[in-house]
């Protein structure tokens, strides 16, 4: 039996339920209790494994307060661009490490940083520790 892989899409929209369901500090179960269907379920659409019909997504989107295209924002490009459009590189990186709890407390705790000096030391010793020119 061929297992059907899940859609860059899917993927990606997933990816930015789970984002935004940690920004807000919310459990799979209770996202899944508003919505009612299973944290398992949940874990499915994040992981884009089962889609997310147009209707599911608006009350998700309600749910978590946001406007629906936040979910495709940054998403992985169509092949229907209009000619002669340049593809701009994609953000993916970013949308999957703010979809991660270490990358949503990363970012909490550098924008709480006031100091805009400290916040240009913190990026360049990351930078230098990662071995980025």
């Amino acid at each position: 039996m061929d297992k059907k892989i899940p859609h860059p899409t899917d993927k990606h929209v997933g990816s930015r339920v789970r984002m935004r369901r940690l920004m807000l500090g919310m459990s799979q179960e209770k996202l899944g209790d508003a919505l009612g269907v299973t944290f398992q379920q949940v874990q499915k659409y994040e992981k884009g494994v089962n889609r997310i019909s147009a209707s599911r997504l608006q009350q998700i989107a309600h749910i978590l307060q946001v406007p629906v295209t936040f979910f495709f924002e940054g998403g992985p490009a169509t092949n229907d661009k209009p000619t002669g459009q340049q593809s701009a590189p994609s953000p993916s990186y970013v949308s999957a490490f703010l979809a991660t709890a270490d990358g949503i407390a990363l970012v909490k705790a550098f924008m709480a940083l006031k100091d805009a000096k400290l916040r240009r030391s913190i990026v360049l010793l990351a930078k230098e520790i990662a071995g980025d020119e």
